[in-house]
C-alpha cells in the first residue's frame, strides 16, 4: 500500500466518502458492484477482519460512475427530443 493513499476501515471510509457502510459494501465487485478488490478495497486475513478501503480510489470511482450516469441521461434526453 502506498503511503500517499488513505486506507480506512468501513465505518471511517463511509464517513469520509459520504455514503452508508452498506452502500459501500454493495459496490464491491464481489457483490455485483464496480469497486475492484485489491485496488479499491482489501479484505482482511479472516472473515471477521475489517475491510480496508482506498478512500481516494473509491471517490474517483464514485465520481466516474456519476459522470457516466449524467452523460447517459443527456444522451437519452437528446434521443427523446430527436424522436419527438
Amino acid at each position: 500500500m502506498s503511503t500517499s493513499q488513505q486506507w480506512l476501515p468501513t465505518p471511517q471510509a463511509a464517513v469520509a466518502i459520504g455514503c452508508s457502510q452498506n452502500h459501500l459494501k454493495r459496490c464491491r465487485d464481489s457483490h455485483g458492484g464496480f469497486l475492484v478488490g485489491g485496488e479499491d478495497y482489501m479484505l482482511g486475513s479472516s472473515r471477521s477482519a475489517a475491510i480496508l478501503w482506498n478512500v481516494d480510489a473509491v471517490r474517483k470511482a464514485f465520481h466516474h460512475r456519476g459522470m457516466m450516469a449524467r452523460k447517459a441521461e443527456a444522451v437519452l434526453r437528446e434521443l427523446q427530443e430527436v424522436g419527438a
